[in-house]
């Protein structure tokens, strides 16, 4: 065999490698982030792992509300002027309408400029409906995903 023929297979050999390996890294965050710790939280650890995080994303004056009577709104913040009040669901199954209320009453309540409501799942159809309607945003899992990705870097 040539010295030519022996670099080309040592070549595609380091990439395939390098390949395995990405994919690899991505199958596991995958992986790790379906199965994720966030899934076994109770509610109101799950209100401070999401407080936590957007601090890290660069909100500031992150509170918490007190657990029952909090109107709508779990965590309160502003981020770049715009003040927000913030539902956390931390369910099993789709968040439906009910949690777009809440957020809706919590933004009105707080007197806060946007409602939001974040999950560590997705909305139903009604809820996406609602929420266009009521203008609150809708953080879902795979946001929750990306800001917990992008808080690592």
């Amino acid at each position: 065999m040539s010295i030519e023929k022996t670099w080309v297979i040592l070549a595609l050999i380091c990439v395939l490698l390098l390949v395995l390996v990405l994919v690899t890294r991505l199958l596991k965050r995958k992986w790790l982030y379906s199965h994720s710790e966030i899934d076994e939280m109770e509610g109101r650890e799950f209100e401070k792992f999401c407080a936590q995080l957007l601090e890290r994303k660069g909100f500031v004056d992150v509170n918490i509300t007190k657990a029952s009577g909090d109107f709508g709104g779990d965590i309160l913040a502003e981020k770049e002027g715009v003040t927000y009040a913030i539902q956390c669901k931390r369910y099993t199954d789709p968040v439906g309408v009910k949690a777009i209320q809440e957020a809706y009453a919590g933004r009105e309540y707080y007197d806060r400029m946007v409602g939001a409501v974040l999950t560590n799942q997705y909305f139903t159809a009604p809820a996406v409906e609602a929420a266009k309607k009521l203008k609150i945003l809708l953080w879902d899992r795979g946001y929750l995903e990306q800001m917990i990705e992008e808080s690592e870097e």
